[in-house]
């Protein structure tokens, strides 16, 4: 074995940590007969030589010895070994993709993408003799080798057909059902022939977990074929699933997935990722029955799609289901399913609730987590969430090993939904040492409720030193005053503007100037002071101060100056608040829309949208706004907010049909604006709700009042 490995120049190439001289004691790692050192090596290979899914130099070069180890019985653990080829050889990359580069590096990768495709394609052909591999980890892999590297999908579909009736593993069984969805995606012509054969396998007489891998790769991979009565058919599978005594407790994400071993020694603490991966695996699946239920119930959710009812269907009978860990997955993918479609969630959020009260910490944590992202959605959980926030006032705060402390979920899901009974736990957290940095966005949602916590916030404000922490502990307060408009408290909010120190003062001041500006004529106190940062225009603060010196005094002599020359600022940031604030000027700002109307034609798109909508409040005329407007909502999703909320001040009606259109399309679309595949913020919900509700109030017809002033 590995002959010929040190007759490789490896030190002229490297990985991801510089030089691959290292490579070949990996290699060797991988063949050891120490199952720690076995660990240790492909957690090096995934680290350094196929770092992030990179393929380099060395990656290739590794290629031939990688293969001769899955082929020799004798090495150990040769499942996670064919899943690294897997993954090596597994990105489709054509010339196109390769003359498509910008730069000669990623030209470079690209070409060993393709490289790497190419030679474990070739000899992919080994993964056929493992699929009866005496190693059941082997087996688990070998299928998905085969489904994605193999040239000959047809003959791949008829060896997964030919192992299933005779393969005895359950999790091998899995895999082979999961392979079969993968020709399936990568082979469009056979996909007809693996529906029919997905099909009877879940209409037949089979154990319930093959039936439902069955009836998840069908909706992975032709959806449409997907049995009228799904939820009924998957909901009495999983009932099945919780009935069987003895029901294996294994993983597709477990140990033998991830090509760990499965024998005792390899159970010591993890030290390297894989190891890490392996625990984390063991501990979700410790005390469950048929656990790998969760990672077929997501495959059929991500295949339903748009289908939200019959989602939301699924879950609520997945969140009745006395397994505490298939409700704690049931509440994850509730989660996931509100961040990305619309629908009517009410039963579905209020069985969430319920799972608050759990004696499992884990499946009552992952319930308020979920009910933290859905602020006003989570009002059928709100007595629920009262609740738990009355009887765990230990849970109010959570302390961080880094990092200020913050709000815990329950008590930010209770004040998300602006409900009073969240006012006791906030004044409590508002007189702790160290207040939660995210005290002050709380109270924002509370409204007049909150009103009694002002006193608390500026005596906390007026205790403030005014040293490099400055910002860290008085930014929250900062925000609560804000939110509550609070204008007593400006003499406090002026000594922070006045002292602000020079380590964050720019943030500081910045906060402090909101403030007072929330606070209107009330803060009259700070006029004096806010004239004077107005009267240095170009100054970073200079436009904040002027808008809050508009806020306060309603001066438009006095601010004008500093907001037009802030439109012809060098930072793309300063020139939006510019005109933001000039908008709020509305007519008093009249003058200033040639300057506006020059900047729609500005290459920064959020520029041109803000110019647009302060051109619009200034002129009163929305002819020349709303193509902007309309052509930016198409093109980022990002700014349909903000362009809504222009269109419900000022009434859709006096933007023409154009406008009316897009915001009934926008109404009438089942997924959120902006759910992205793999990746969300927490205030995702938020916005798109929010979004939501300034269509309808634009589309109720113009309010008469006019643009904004």
């Amino acid at each position: 074995m590995f002959a010929g490995i040190d007759e490789v120049d490896w030190t002229s190439m490297e990985h991801a940590y510089g030089p691959a001289d290292d490579v070949p004691d990996l290699l060797r790692g991988l063949a050891s007969a120490d199952p720690s050192e076995r660990e240790s090596a492909l957690d090096g290979m995934y680290g350094a030589v196929h770092h992030q899914g990179d393929v380099y130099a060395c990656t290739l070069a590794c290629i031939p010895f990688l293969f001769e180890l899955v082929v020799d019985p004798a090495v150990p653990d040769r499942g996670g070994i064919v899943e690294l080829l897997t993954s090596i050889g597994g990105i489709d990359v054509d010339e196109d993709d390769i003359g498509a580069a910008e730069d000669e590096a990623e030209a470079e990768g690209a070409a060993n993408y393709a490289m790497a495709a190419a030679a474990v394609s070739a000899g992919a052909g080994v993964f056929f003799a493992l699929m009866a591999d005496e190693d059941p980890g082997v087996r688990v892999s070998a299928p998905l080798a085969l489904a994605t590297l193999h040239g000959s999908p047809a003959r791949v579909l008829a060896l997964l057909r030919e192992r299933l009736p005779v393969e005895r593993d359950d999790e091998v069984r899995l895999a082979l059902i999961e392979a079969a969805g993968r020709v399936a995606l990568r082979h469009g012509p056979l996909t007809g022939r693996i529906a029919d054969w997905l099909s009877r396998l879940a209409a037949e007489a089979n154990p319930p977990g093959l039936r439902l891998a069955a009836l998840a790769q069908l909706a992975r991979c032709a959806p449409g074929a997907l049995p009228g009565d799904v939820v009924r058919m998957v909901s009495g599978l999983l009932r099945q699933l919780r009935s069987v005594p003895g029901a294996p407790e294994v993983s597709p994400a477990g140990p033998r997935a991830l090509g760990v071993p499965a024998d005792p020694a390899a159970e010591a603490a993890p030290v390297t990722l894989v190891g890490q991966l392996r625990a984390l695996s063991a501990e979700g699946r410790t005390g469950r029955t048929a656990p790998w239920t969760a990672d077929l119930l997501r495959t059929l959710h991500v295949g339903l799609d748009d289908r939200v009812a019959d989602r939301t269907a699924l879950l609520t009978d997945q969140l009745c289901s006395p397994d505490p860990g298939q409700r704690i997955d049931a509440v994850r993918m509730t989660g996931g399913l509100i961040r990305a479609w619309r629908g009517s969630y009410g039963e579905l959020v209020r069985l969430v609730g319920e799972q608050l009260v759990s004696d499992e910490p884990k499946l009552a944590e992952a319930a308020s987590h979920v009910l933290e992202e859905l602020f006003g959605l989570a009002a059928p959980a709100g007595d629920a969430l009262a609740a738990r926030v009355a009887a765990d006032p230990g849970g109010w705060v959570k302390e961080w090993a880094s990092g200020p402390p913050g709000l815990g979920s329950a008590v930010k899901a209770l004040s998300r939904l602006g409900d009073a009974r969240a006012v006791p736990a906030l004044a409590a957290a508002l007189e702790r040492p160290e207040v939660p940095h995210d005290v002050g966005y709380a109270l924002g949602h509370l409204g007049p409720a909150a009103a009694p916590l002002a006193g608390v916030l500026r005596r906390r404000l007026s205790e403030v030193r005014l040293d490099e922490e400055a910002y860290d502990r008085a930014s929250p307060l900062l925000a609560g005053l804000t939110a509550l408009r609070a204008g007593e408290a400006a003499p406090e909010v002026l000594r922070i503007l006045r002292g602000a120190p020079e380590y964050r003062g720019e943030w500081l001041r910045t906060a402090a100037l909101r403030a007072l500006g929330a606070f209107g004529p009330a803060a009259h106190c700070a006029l004096p002071e806010l004239r004077a940062l107005a009267r240095r225009p170009g100054t970073a603060g200079a436009v904040e101060a002027a808008e809050a010196l508009w806020a306060v005094g309603g001066d438009a002599g006095a601010v004008l100056p500093v907001l037009i020359e802030g439109l012809q600022a060098e930072h793309a940031r300063e020139r939006r608040a510019a005109a933001s604030a000039l908008g709020r000027l509305g007519p008093h700002a009249a003058v200033t829309a040639p300057r506006l109307r020059a900047l729609l034609l500005h290459e920064e798109l959020w520029v041109r949208v803000d110019a647009a909508i302060a051109l619009w409040e200034v002129s009163g005329r929305a002819a020349e706004s709303v193509p902007v407007l309309l052509a930016a909502w198409e093109k980022n999703r990002h700014v349909r907010v903000r362009v809504a909320e222009c269109l419900a001040r000022t009434g859709a009606a006096g933007a023409g049909p154009d406008a009316a259109k897009v915001l009934r399309a926008e109404l009438a679309s089942v997924r959120r604006h902006h759910a992205m595949d793999g990746g969300y913020g927490s205030h995702d919900t938020y916005e798109d709700e929010k979004l939501l509700a300034l269509c309808r109030r634009a589309l109720l017809g113009n309010t008469g009042k006019g643009p904004t002033t």
